[in-house]
């Protein structure tokens, strides 16, 4: 069925303001609810030289039952059901948005990688040697994927992936991690603030609402540079990554990736360059 230009555009204005008033419950902390270790691997693994470098962006997905958020529609918070997820599926989630992206190339698309992941996508940049692993975390499992973000950015995981007849190393050997969704910092207290395990140099992007203010202290004890985050509530939408990361694979610096970040974020949600400047902000 087509849809009218106006009417489009009408369906896409409501996926992105849904995304963002997500985002605008007054959080409260719970002083017992706090991030423990809870799927450390048994066993380590042996770190790979990777074939170009890589991103793995960790997406946590909307979920109205088990995230601090003002609840959206059910089918986009649905922390189960990533096809429809407003952070995975929908217009400006990762999956959908990539995979429409003239710059990047999907080479595969692996449901439930592990158990907290309910499908993994792999991308290829067409210009450059850079890869790109997304995993779309449960909704219900914030805690776990706070985890291994915290992980990767210090070096203290990793995992491979098996694609086109070649082995990515994520996690911990990624040049990048990402983290994109709702913001679990505001929810509970991070307990176990791992250190930095090894001396490579990684950049982290965090899209949550607030992030520089709940991520700052963790991530200075990994290490990680923060090359693009948060001062304020916002809609974690897929365009301010996919923008950001043509910076960073053609070597721009820290303020022009921001610059492309704010612009993306301005055209899309149709606020001053200014204002989209001031929200997104790079290094400490």
């Amino acid at each position: 069925m087509k849809f009218p230009m106006s009417n489009k555009f009408t369906v896409l204005c409501l996926v992105s303001l849904f995304c963002l008033t997500g985002c605008t419950k007054v959080q409260t902390t719970n002083s017992n609810s706090s991030l423990k270790p809870e799927n450390a691997p048994t066993t380590e693994v042996a770190k790979i030289e990777n074939v170009g470098k890589v991103v793995h962006v960790l997406v946590a997905l909307c979920d109205n039952e088990n995230q601090g958020i003002v609840p959206v529609p059910a089918f986009l918070g649905n922390g189960e059901d990533a096809a429809k997820n407003l952070y995975w599926g929908a217009a400006f989630g990762v999956k959908t948005f990539f995979s429409k992206s003239a710059n990047w190339q999907k080479l595969a698309a692996i449901p439930n990688p592990k158990e907290n992941v309910l499908e993994r996508i792999v991308f290829k940049h067409k210009t450059q040697n850079v890869y790109l692993v997304a995993d779309a975390y449960r909704g219900s499992k914030m805690r776990e994927m706070m985890n291994d973000f915290f992980a990767a950015t210090a070096g203290a995981k990793r995992e491979n992936v098996a694609v086109d007849n070649k082995t990515l190393q994520i996690l911990g050997s990624a040049n990048l991690v990402a983290f994109v969704g709702h913001n679990g910092l505001m929810d509970f207290k991070l307990e176990n603030q791992p250190p930095k395990k090894d001396d490579e140099n990684r950049d982290a992007i965090i899209l949550a609402c607030a992030s520089r203010n709940y991520f700052s202290a963790p991530l200075k004890k990994t290490s990680a540079k923060p090359l693009l985050w948060t001062s304020n509530l916002m809609a974690p939408e897929a365009y301010i990554l996919h923008d950001a990361l043509e910076g960073w694979v053609n070597g721009e610096s820290g303020e022009q990736v921001r610059h492309r970040a704010a612009a993306a974020y301005s055209k899309y949600q149709r606020i001053s360059l200014k204002s989209a400047q001031n929200l997104l902000v790079t290094g400490w």
